[in-house]
């Protein structure tokens, strides 16, 4: 077929994968109105809030990466279409001559772009399908919009210093962003991480400004440009608290905020909705009908991609749109490697199989980690130490419950850990090591590590339980015990009194995985022609 110039221009459209604008099947109009609502009454007074929608990502020439919303943008809007601004108001005002309290702008309706890429919704449809009021177009941004922002005392947004990937399907938010930056005179060099320290300077005082140099001069090993800021350097290198005080002073009061939103949304996002447990609960339930089936299925031999097809083909089968983050199905010394995701074994053999995977389910994703023995039997190291492992999470599945922290849960497990590990010879008694390298525990939610606080646990949070051993080749200890790697992790919800385990259908003990790993598998008589290579 011959291809004409204004063909090839449709292609590159054809190329550009969008999701679709909104979950018929997922949470209401009205429940992201709520949203909206309860971020008006903890924004400051006469204050804006103002949240951009995630950029379309290339993945290579003129294909891009299937589209994901910006999760705030989702959680107070629904909507997943790109080149999209949400504006919210603390308080009603007159915006071109009418009372509102929030605005969105979005992308035109576009025939032949829809022909390509499917439905956009459109203004109209913002209205309708989405409860908004106001709906104007992207290209009202800016002058058009009758917003004039120097008339709030503080204008609440993310951090923007992060370039947006240059494409034509981008162009309409990169407009946005500029004509947002020249309005409040963003300044160049500010960054999350320089608004937080200005925040923590301007909140100390004589008796917390010693800890607040202490942390500064940890951040400042991870970011050490943050040092040639004059008011930063000054205020760490003060020689009394008195003096910081002095410093403290100098540091100007802001109208544009980039650190005090992601707090608002925080606290806001921790604690679940009755209809977010629903959607949490049915990914949860897909990833661990996937750790269930694997289990049946699982040989020796098979690669370590052929196991993440099967998880990937349940979660598929039931509907689920997409993964909750990249699968990590490691064999062997791979699951040492925290996230791997090469998932290029090609054949595995008697030793154990990591699997951290997770299904999203309408914006929500589950993270469901089980470590199995290819064999279908473990061996006595290995059982070992998935042994402490168990006991380490049951220890924090047991603490749970609201009043709790993330430490404490933490540290409860960490004890059996070091405890087991000094028992089986791999350390010495109080000595400090690196098999148990990361956090417990993470809130779960529209992103795999979702946004909360780390205060103490409340009814409706769900987060994870994942200790884990790690013993990558070369270790300083007995080699019987290198390649072994185990971690358990589990989503926890926690309720009034207590918690429910929602991946419990997977099964955790050593005695309930070997049991699973008997049964036939659906996938034995399902056999593919061999292709030649």
């Amino acid at each position: 077929m011959k291809k004409t110039l204004w063909t090839l221009l449709l292609l590159v459209f054809s190329l550009t994968a969008f999701s679709q604008s909104y979950f018929e099947d997922g949470l209401t109009s009205e429940w992201h109105s709520q949203r909206r609502d309860e971020l008006r009454e903890i924004m400051p007074a006469n204050s804006v809030a103002v949240f951009f929608n995630n950029p379309v990502k290339n993945r290579t020439n003129d294909v891009d990466f299937i589209y994901h919303p910006n999760t705030d943008f989702f959680y107070l809007t629904g909507f997943r279409e790109p080149n999209a601004v949400l504006v919210v108001f603390s308080e009603e005002r007159e915006v071109n001559g009418q009372l509102s309290d929030e605005l969105i702008f979005l992308q035109n309706r576009d025939p032949r772009a829809e022909m390509w890429d499917g439905k956009r919704l459109g203004t109209e449809g913002m209205m309708s399908e989405l409860g908004f009021e106001k709906a104007l177009l992207n290209s009202d941004f800016g002058d058009k919009s009758g917003i004039n922002l120097n008339d709030f005392n503080k204008i609440l947004t993310f951090s923007l210093s992060e370039a947006i990937e240059e494409s034509t399907t981008n162009q309409p938010l990169i407009q946005m962003v500029n004509q947002f930056k020249t309005a409040t005179a963003y300044p160049d060099k500010l960054n999350e991480m320089s608004a937080q320290v200005y925040k923590l300077i301007k909140n100390s005082d004589l008796e917390t400004s010693d800890r607040v140099v202490q942390m500064l001069k940890r951040y400042s090993r991870q970011y050490p440009d943050m040092m040639e800021d004059p008011l930063i350097s000054s205020f760490m290198n003060a020689e009394s608290p008195e003096k910081r005080m002095v410093v403290k002073e100098e540091v100007p009061e802001q109208k544009l905020d980039i650190s005090s939103l992601g707090d608002m949304m925080a606290v806001l996002r921790e604690v679940k909705t009755p209809e977010e447990i629903t959607l949490l609960k049915k990914a949860v339930k897909i990833s661990a009908v996937g750790q269930v089936e694997v289990m049946k299925a699982a040989k020796v031999g098979m690669t370590e991609r052929e196991i993440q097809g099967v998880h990937e083909f349940i979660y598929k089968r039931y509907g689920a749109e997409d993964l909750g983050y990249p699968s990590i199905v490691g064999g062997g010394n791979n699951g040492c490697i925290l996230h791997y995701i090469e998932n290029d074994k090609r054949d595995l053999n008697e030793r154990l199989l990591l699997m951290d995977l997770g299904a999203e389910w309408r914006g929500y994703t589950a993270d469901v980690t089980r470590t199995i023995p290819i064999s279908g039997k473990f061996n006595a190291e290995e059982k070992a130490i998935y042994e402490l492992v168990y006991q380490a999470q049951e220890a924090g599945i047991a603490l749970s419950k609201p009043g709790v922290t993330f430490q404490e849960i933490d540290a409860a497990g960490r004890t059996i850990i070091d405890d087991g590990l000094a028992k089986l010879g791999i350390i010495k008694k109080g000595e400090s090591h690196m098999y148990f390298p990361h956090g417990t525990s993470h809130h779960i939610g529209l992103d795999v590590h979702d946004r909360g606080t780390r205060d103490a646990l409340k009814k409706g949070v769900v987060f994870t339980i994942e200790p884990g051993i790690y013993i990558p080749a070369g270790s300083d200890c007995d080699p019987k015990w290198w390649g072994i790697a185990v971690r358990i992790e589990d989503d926890i919800l926690i309720t009034s009194d207590g918690n429910v385990n929602l991946s419990a259908d997977a099964p955790r003990t050593i005695f309930a995985i070997e049991e699973m790993m008997r049964h036939p598998s659906v996938l034995e008589e399902w056999v593919l022609p061999e292709i030649d290579e």
